[in-house]
């Protein structure tokens, strides 16, 4: 069923912390977002979508109600963490850590829904951003409901539910390729009781990320990444090429990581941007 929304960009929130749209847009967390030649920033979250815009420092135009903005698009967005106060107890403790904290100063790790991250970061292995982009909205195309707004038409993410009776044939049209099989996994444990994404959020983040790894294709990377992007699990680290290869040539070979405790995931994503996107050391 179609359903139709009328906002539009109006309303002024105050962001008093880190808060870098661009960084947060291209920080390879999140793989829906659309920006527009107006430096206006459009994610997707369930049935939700936001278009925001920097008007002046610490003032942000938002096409969301209050309500919504608490409900949810605070949590989203990671507010009730303050970015700045978590950047000043850690940027000295490492000497690698502390250019990347610099350079990506205002990523912030975004709350997605889990399902969604799970099927995302399946399809992430061994495809760039744009590659798992195109996959990611053609899956939502064929199988999501659309929403109507001002600006475009949005697809929500499919569920396992309006997955259920889809075919290999059917996912592969979408750009899948050998991950097909394990997104099918991923349904059938989904739709089949085995694999409850909405009780892994009372499990401690070990056995969250086992319970993870019962999915077919789902190994440690892809298991922390949903624990970190989909559960706010913030010292859960994903490892990468690239955090790999920061590890390798930044840090000497020995993991930084584990020195900033619950905040380890966080650091992990201004390694991360800081490796794709900074200067050549």
């Amino acid at each position: 069923m179609r359903k139709h929304k009328t906002e539009i960009i109006s309303r002024l929130v105050s962001i008093q912390d880190d808060f870098d749209l661009k960084k947060i847009a291209f920080s390879g967390q999140c793989f829906r977002v659309r920006r527009f030649e107006d430096d206006s920033y459009r994610f997707v979250t369930g049935e939700h979508i936001l278009y925001i815009r920097k008007e002046r420092q610490g003032q942000f135009s938002v096409s969301c109600d209050a309500e919504k903005w608490q409900r949810i698009w605070r949590t989203y967005f990671d507010l009730d963490r303050c970015y700045a106060e978590m950047f000043d107890k850690n940027w000295d403790k490492h000497s690698f850590v502390r250019e990347a904290m610099m350079f990506g100063r205002g990523l912030r790790v975004l709350r997605q829904d889990p399902w969604e991250m799970l099927v995302s970061f399946i399809i992430s292995q061994r495809k760039s951003i744009p590659a798992i982009s195109k996959s990611v909205e053609m899956l939502a195309e064929k199988f999501g409901h659309p929403i109507d707004t001002p600006r475009e038409t949005v697809f929500t993410f499919p569920m396992p539910k309006d997955l259920e009776k889809t075919s290999s044939d059917g996912l592969k049209e979408c750009g899948l390729g050998y991950r097909v099989r394990y997104v099918l996994d991923a349904i059938h444990k989904a739709t089949e009781g085995m694999l409850d994404m909405e009780s892994l959020s009372a499990y401690n983040d070990t056995h969250m990320l086992e319970a993870l790894q019962q999915v077919d294709g789902v190994g440690k990377k892809v298991a922390n990444c949903v624990a970190l992007f989909g559960y706010g699990r913030s010292a859960c680290v994903p490892v990468d090429v690239w955090i790999s290869r920061a590890i390798k040539e930044g840090c000497g070979g020995e993991s930084p990581f584990p020195r900033f405790g619950d905040n380890a995931g966080i650091i992990q994503q201004y390694v991360f941007y800081y490796e794709k996107y900074g200067q050549s050391r």
